[in-house]
């Protein structure tokens, strides 16, 4: 029997049904890019804001277009009907990346046919690890979805059966225009990879801090890991800051990551974002994962 015809609406999810079922996916949203071949696929959603904007700007505008009434990402109504799903899966976590959870039933009851909406509720580690077996349960590919999520498991217990010792300190930071540490499942990611998160607590939203709150933390590494972004685009932004973060640069180590890949999506790759997060605690650079310093703290250190 063949799997749902499924429409995603957010890249956590995607990533998620191309891991169990990739040939269910018929239509996803305009953010999804992984893997490679889902960007050939329709996409049914769109968002005004302009991602090339420097971060100050873009949070700017996300207050602008709330303010206004308007949402941040549409749904393409006619793009939705034409995916024919059977089963449509949104979130309720953020309504920067993904549709809100009422518009999505709204959306779905204007269908020809009956459609299931499934909203994915994980605000930590392990519940994003329950809402893979929920997808997996709902594409009927129980089997799959049990199989990937106990060789998660496997990799975290081996970072956990290795982690340093006493455990480092560390900040997260999810936004540098204005400075926001990132919660919900990342202190999760810190705390597989041996570390504590001493800027957020598990499964609590992302909060407003600044570099003078951030310093007061006094983290013994610090990782800058920007919500939507890839490594290249987060070093730009942290240079455009770097008259305020290097002060804290000098004190500890300072490392920037993929968080557009390895943190901002729940699904599978935030097992990825653990590894990485332990590579740094060992001082090593991999894919993703950079260590970062403005020019005078490189040239200071000889």
């Amino acid at each position: 029997m063949r799997p749902p015809r499924v429409v995603s609406l957010l890249p956590g999810a995607t990533e998620i049904v191309a891991a169990l079922a990739p040939e269910a996916l018929a239509a996803v949203s305009h953010e999804c890019d992984y893997p490679a071949w889902v960007r050939a696929l329709p996409r049914v959603t769109s968002t005004p804001l302009d991602p090339s904007l420097p971060s100050e700007r873009i949070d700017a505008q996300v207050r602008q277009v709330r303010d206004s009434g308007r949402p941040v990402i549409a749904v393409d109504a006619a793009a939705l009907a034409a995916a024919d799903p059977d089963l449509i899966i949104t979130q309720d976590l953020c309504q920067v990346c993904a549709v809100a959870d009422g518009q999505v039933h709204h959306l779905a009851d204007a269908l020809a046919r009956p459609v299931r909406v499934l909203s994915l509720t994980g605000r930590t580690l392990a519940g994003v690890l329950d809402d893979i077996l929920r997808v997996g349960e709902a594409l009927e590919r129980p089997a799959a979805a049990t199989a990937l999520v106990a060789g998660l498991h496997r990799r975290l217990d081996r970072l956990r059966a290795s982690a340093p010792a006493p455990a480092p300190r560390v900040v997260c930071i999810e936004w540098l225009a204005p400075v926001y540490l990132a919660g919900h499942w990342v202190p999760d990611l810190v705390a597989a990879a041996g570390g504590v998160d001493v800027g957020a607590r598990s499964g609590e939203h992302s909060t407003l801090s600044s570099w003078r709150a951030v310093a007061s933390l006094e983290p013994e590494m610090v990782v800058i890991m920007p919500c939507g972004f890839g490594l290249d685009r987060a070093r730009l932004e942290l240079a455009s800051a770097a008259g305020v973060a290097a002060p804290l640069a000098e004190r500890c180590p300072t490392w920037v990551l993929d968080g557009n890949a390895y943190t901002s999506r729940p699904g599978p790759r935030l097992v990825d974002g653990a590894e990485r997060l332990r590579s740094a605690m060992l001082g090593a650079e991999c894919p993703g994962l950079a260590r970062w310093g403005p020019p005078l703290v490189a040239a200071g250190r000889g």
